[in-house]
């Protein structure tokens, strides 16, 4: 004879506890989980290619099972961090590293330390990828070598591994375009204010040098690699004296300008690889730097 078996309360309140566990757990299993995330982020900056002084990758870890919304920026300033944490960011993807230096202690009485308070105490993750983003396949400076319809693209310095990505690109402009056409197109497409530019604007941009954010120190290996012109972001006085003693010119569309659209790109590029993910870029983010017209 069976008999029928019977679960007291304190049974019965294990059982469905397990049952919530085991739920969870499957729910979970079907989320993007922060490893996920890293994987794709990898995938499109992959952080063997970034300079031996940099510092990238997962810079301030987060202990959430799931990645729900990914918050893109250039420069993680306070006002981003809290634009981070108003919108319920889980991760943020800054270009430049936070922290880039070691930190002695983490207070709000720094910059860095304030940022860093603000988003640890809302759990918030961090992730860079910096020069590897620069150097990748569609990275920023392919990014730019193809909004300037350039052919024969190729790196300033080619990574050893792989002879298609690698430091900077270089390729050749239209036989009609000037180093005034280049530049008016930059102005168009990144939106930039104005340009600084040394060199003749009238004469053929020819073999094109780029290097965003900061490229006075690739004069050098621009002009040995036989560029006529280089695009920049920013570039001291000296570099570019340097650069027009090589007969190579120079447009510099300011620094944030030169790498802030291919922010948006990646938070485009990481919604497309993991769809149930929300990306966006910074909606408060701006250059610091403004242009004041003579009046």
């Amino acid at each position: 004879m069976c008999e029928h078996f019977h679960t007291g309360p304190e049974e019965h309140d294990l059982y469905s506890l397990i049952l919530f566990l085991i739920l969870g757990l499957c729910i979970i299993e079907g989320m993007t989980k922060p490893a996920d995330v890293i994987a794709s982020l990898e995938d499109l900056a992959p952080l063997r290619l970034a300079a031996d002084w940099d510092n990238v990758g997962l810079l301030v870890a987060t202990k959430r099972p799931v990645i729900h919304r990914v918050m893109t920026c250039l420069t993680l300033t306070i006002d981003v961090a809290r634009e981070a944490v108003s919108q319920k960011a889980d991760l943020v993807v800054t270009h430049h590293p936070l922290p880039f230096r070691p930190v002695n202690r983490i207070t709000e009485e720094t910059p860095t330390g304030a940022i860093l308070v603000e988003l640890v105490t809302a759990g918030i993750g961090v992730w860079s990828g910096h020069t590897a983003w620069d150097s990748a396949a569609h990275g920023i400076n392919a990014m730019l070598a193809e909004i300037l319809s350039l052919q024969d693209v190729a790196p300033l310095e080619p990574d050893e591994r792989e002879p298609n990505v690698g430091f900077g690109r270089m390729g050749t402009a239209s036989s009609h375009d000037t180093v005034d056409a280049v530049t008016q197109r930059l102005i168009s497409t990144l939106g930039c204010p104005g340009c600084s530019v040394a060199g003749d604007p009238s004469r053929p941009a020819g073999r094109i040098g780029i290097v965003c954010g900061s490229g006075g120190e690739s004069v050098p290996i621009a002009a040995a690699a036989g560029c006529q012109t280089l695009v920049t972001g920013e570039i001291k006085l000296h570099d570019a004296l340097e650069a027009l003693a090589h007969n190579m010119a120079v447009i510099a569309v300011g620094h944030h300008l030169s790498e802030w659209f291919a922010m948006e790109r990646m938070a485009e590029k990481l919604s497309t690889a993991l769809p149930g993910l929300h990306c966006w870029a910074s909606a408060v983010e701006q250059d610091p730097l403004c242009w004041v017209p003579n009046n």
